[in-house]
């Protein structure tokens, strides 16, 4: 019979054959899942390389990367080797284990566990302790690049007379260093003191002595390193008050030294410094006196003494010092503090300056004729008039303005500047029809065109549009108009945040008007996906597998993204905060977005600290236009580059715009070749440059203090001043800067200026008027000017309130009503105007046949008068100045659109007016030269009127008089 056993004749049954194939399958498995997670990895670093080679910022990418790199491994080695060097020598200073006692035989098995792998195990534990720290330490790669290239301020504190570089960029440094020299001191002694217990150098319920003489050294020079570290600690706190936060009823959050600061805390650092030397060295001797005993009393020492005179002894001088005689005690301190707070923000040169804010009612009939070139009113709100090119302008669904558009300034066609406001028709996939991956990648992948309206009035002719509908100066699909000719298409906007694929075999929609207009993108910008590595690799990190398998890529196509102008800047200076805004500008017949962005620290001493998140919003931010912060809170800030990203071609220009500040320096130290110089920036770009708005509000959030020079004042917080929440917006929410072009007192002509107002603190009225020369081109660009309000005049609150009560008003509200419209304010404009204010608010009506705002009415008010409400501003100026009683000049029909030139006024009675005028403004000329010193705000007065009230006359010589009408 055959051997069914296996025998040498028989057949063999192989059992182990389908365990090999299993563990084949999952160790094959098991690769290709290492390979995947590898390849995933290595997607996102060969992606980002290819974005930043693209935009041509390497070097940005590879100066990040090797920090990074260079602190992960320095700072991981050194954890590591401070681990496991001290769990190494506590091993090998381990006791004899002949006579172990109860203790030591419960822990043997742990022992005899990890004898076979304590390599494996010491390895183990350096590399997790390693690999945590490394991670920790990239984080700090800007505090590493700022250290090693920091540039002196050439400013010293008052208190060290050490230059604020030292706190900018070398005590953040120091202090990582510090910190992390105590988490290697405690890591290091918990691992040695657990090894030493494990192997009987230290014992707990054992009788005899608790430790061996080794493990007391080596855990004894591990507490004196800690203590030494500590030291150190007491030392860089000295300097730590001069950028210290606290809070002091007198200023809010308050950085510097205050009284008990300089007095108590500062002397009981330096003896607490003195105190854990001496704690440090007791503890080093116990290598050679063995005995805890010394060491313990001076630990207590230093404990004992941090509670008495690092806390209790400050205390005492806050109470019985302080308290009693603050404002004299703190004036020294407060002066620092106000100086380098107003240094630190830009605003140390703007000091108010008295103004009347009522007027003189007898100077009406001037104030009118003034009135006309006082500024250029902005009665095209950019806050409200969206809709109105979202419904005129649109042409197709899937393109789409923004909710705010932005202010700018062009030329119009009488050669002069005007205030314009301008939109992009930028792409919105949501409102494509028909929704697929091909549609919304490789189809629709561009806007089309730039819109802009005249700011300064609107259509009045029925002939021409709507009624109260924007005044465009460039429109239609293509776009024509004043703007000349420029490259239309937006590939790179705010509102273009998914990605495209363009220039391949797939071609894209350019726009449609009589039919479907097709192209193919020509720009050099994104990454070339003709390599299978490049698709396979955003294929990955896009999550997209069809970008790896498709027909729609192929040669040409390229990938397009980061594609917000505020993504692209940051991510070629990840080193700057952005501004909330970016807005369009069109430079040589490209489009250009244009970004203004700032340098920052919070290390400036003695300057107040803000956020700024909170200081920048108002009852317009949203996601869109808030702004960007790397650091939580600052205390100095440089509108110190200015940027551009091209709207068809994505390229990113940095321009030097503060050539001083010492903190742009330092990072273009650091990132060399990547800010231009500030003579690179062409004429007709810094034409459209401006004041950044974020700046603004940060600088005015800060002026309703440190308006105050004197610190007693300020102590008493009885001249504080608040920003005035939105009087059009039923939040309670800030109002808005405003770009406007105005004269402020005492100059002769309109200056692109932005403007807030202010209201004492906890009071409606008009407390004070700010500007800021916003032209770049300008050679006072950025001056500050503060009109502080004299007379009790209503702020805008009150205005716009006493403006609802108008009968007008509710007539018109309810007429409206009647044709299901609803009234909607715009922009409530401030102007100094003849030592008073004239405040200026277009009315829009939304609703009815047009779903959009039509400019319907203009309320005015001046110097505290009850606001009028009139279909045009002319009416409405005619109204306020020229009211029942007064000489009114006769008046002529205003050709169509104009709304803002007061009829001219002829005659006999109007020539002996004008000759009148001229006369007493010749005088007041004089009289201004005459005085001690020379008063040259009201000289420059008395010459804008001479010169008005001169052409008067020559228009009024020139035309015969009206003839009246019996």
């Amino acid at each position: 019979m055959p051997d069914r056993g296996g025998g040498p004749t028989g057949p063999r049954i192989r059992v182990g054959r389908p365990s090999r194939r299993i563990r084949t399958l999952l160790m094959t498995l098991g690769v290709l899942a290492v390979l995947a997670m590898v390849f995933v990895m290595f997607a996102g670093f060969w992606t980002d390389w290819l974005w930043y080679r693209s935009v041509h910022y390497s070097s940005v990418f590879t100066t990040t990367l090797w920090t990074k790199v260079g602190l992960f491994a320095v700072f991981g080695l050194l954890m590591a080797a401070a681990v496991g060097l001290n769990i190494w020598l506590a091993h090998r200073l381990r006791p004899p284990l002949s006579a172990m006692s109860l203790e030591q035989q419960s822990l043997d098995r742990y022992r005899m566990s990890i004898a076979p792998y304590k390599k494996w195990v010491l390895l183990g534990i350096t590399a997790l302790v390693g690999l945590i720290a490394g991670a920790s330490a990239t984080g700090q790669w800007r505090t590493w690049l700022m250290w090693v290239n920091g540039v002196s301020f050439g400013q010293k504190d008052p208190q060290f007379q050490m230059d604020v570089s030292f706190y900018a960029f070398d005590l953040p440094w120091y202090r990582f260093l510090l910190g992390f020299g105590f988490a290697a001191a405690v890591l290091s002694l918990i691992a040695a003191a657990l090894t030493h217990y494990l192997y009987g150098g230290l014992r707990i319920t054992s009788p005899g002595a608790r430790a061996t003489g080794a493990a007391t050294g080596h855990l004894s020079v591990l507490l004196g390193v800690f203590v030494s570290l500590k030291a150190v600690a007491y030392w860089l706190d000295r300097y730590g008050l001069a950028v210290k936060s606290s809070d002091f009823k007198a200023a809010g959050n308050w950085t510097g030294l205050r009284y008990v600061d300089a007095n108590a805390y500062l002397p009981a650092k330096t003896i607490l410094f003195c105190i854990a030397v001496i704690c440090a060295v007791l503890f080093f001797a116990t290598l050679w006196r063995r005995t805890w005993q010394l060491p313990v009393i001076g630990f207590g020492l230093m404990v004992l003494s941090a509670i008495l005179i690092g806390g209790l002894y400050p205390a005492i001088v806050q109470k019985f010092q302080v308290q009693p005689n603050e404002q004299a005690k703190e004036s020294p301190y407060i002066k620092k503090n106000i100086e380098a707070t107003r240094h630190a923000y830009g605003i140390d040169k703007a000091k108010p300056e008295d103004y009347s804010g009522k007027g003189d009612p007898k100077r009406k009939a001037q104030q009118r004729t003034d009135a006309t070139t006082a500024a250029s009113y902005r009665l095209v709100d950019s806050n409200v008039v969206s809709p109105a090119f979202q419904q005129l302008q649109q042409e197709r669904k899937y393109y789409q303005f923004p909710a705010t558009l932005d202010v700018d300034r062009y030329t119009g066609t009488d050669g002069r500047p005007q205030d314009t406001v301008i939109g992009l028709r930028e792409l919105n996939i949501t409102g494509i029809q028909k929704r697929n991956w091909i549609n919304d990648h490789f189809t629709y992948t561009h806007g089309y065109g730039a819109i802009a309206a005249k700011g300064t009035n609107t259509i009045t002719d029925p002939d021409q549009g709507t009624v109260g509908s924007p005044d465009f100066t460039e429109s239609g699909l293509p776009t024509t108009g004043q703007l000349g000719k420029y490259e239309q298409r937006i590939y790179y906007g705010e509102k273009t945040e998914q990605y495209s694929i363009v220039g391949g075999p797939q071609k894209e929609l350019d726009y449609e008007k009589n039919g479907e207009e097709t192209t193919s993108y020509k720009g050099k910008s994104g990454v070339n996906l003709s390599s299978p590595l490049n698709r396979a690799a955003y294929a990955v990190a896009f999550s997209e597998p069809q970008i790896l398998y498709s027909g729609a890529v192929g040669d040409g196509s390229r990938i397009l993204y980061n594609r917000t102008p505020k993504e692209r800047v940051e991510a070629v200076a990840p080193w700057l905060t952005i501004d909330g805004d970016a807005y369009p500008a069109v430079v040589n017949g490209r489009i250009q977005w244009i970004v203004d962005a700032y340098t920052t620290t919070n290390g400036y001493p003695y300057a107040s600290r803000t956020t700024l998140g909170d200081t920048t919003a108002d009852s317009l931010t949203t996601n869109q236009r808030a702004v960007v912060a790397q650091q939580n809170q600052v205390n100095y800030i440089r509108n110190s580059v200015k940027a551009t990203v091209d709207a068809y071609d994505g390229t990113v220009n940095l321009y030097q715009w503060d050539t001083e500040d010492p903190v742009l320096k330092t990072w273009m130290k650091a990132f060399p070749g990547t800010v231009k110089s500030k003579s690179d920036i062409a004429p007709a770009l810094k034409a459209h440059l401006r004041y950044p708005q974020d700046m603004f509000k940060v600088q005015r959030e800060l002026l309703t203090r440190y308006h105050v020079t004197e610190a007693e004042q300020f102590y008493s917080g009885s001249d504080a001043w608040q920003v005035p929440d939105d009087p059009t917006n039923k939040d309670t929410s800030a109002v808005p800067p405003y770009y406007l072009s105005l004269k402020m007192p005492g100059e002769k002509s309109q200056k692109f200026s932005l403007t807030t107002t202010f209201t004492p603190a906890g009071r409606p009225n008009l407390g004070a008027f700010m500007a800021v020369d916003a032209d770049a081109t300008s050679k006072n660009y950025g001056a500050i000017r503060l009109l502080r309000v004299t007379e009790t005049v209503q702020g805008p609150q009150q205005v716009q309130s006493e403006l609802n009560g108008v009968p007008e008003v509710a007539t018109f509200v309810r007429d409206l009503r009647g044709t299901d419209s609803d009234i909607e304010y715009g922009n409530l404009l401030t102007v100094p105007l003849d030592g008073g204010f004239l405040y200026i608010e277009p009315v829009y009506a939304r609703g009815g046949s047009a779903n959009y705002p039509l400019l319907k009415k203009v309320a005015v008010a001046y110097g505290g008068g009850k606001p009028v409400f009139k279909d045009s501003l002319t009416e409405a100026l005619n109204a306020v100045f020229l009211q029942e009683g007064a000489e009114q000049p006769p008046t002529t029909t205003p050709p169509p659109g104009d709304t803002t030139k007061p009829p001219p006024a002829t005659g006999d009675a109007a020539l002996k007016a004008a000759i009148a005028d001229a006369q007493k403004a010749y005088d007041d000329a004089e009289a201004a030269l005459e005085k001690k010193p020379t008063d040259w705000e009201a000289y420059g007065k008395a010459q804008a009127a001479l010169q008005d009230a001169l052409a008067r006359a020559a228009a009024a010589q020139a035309s015969p008089a009206p003839k009246t009408t019996p």
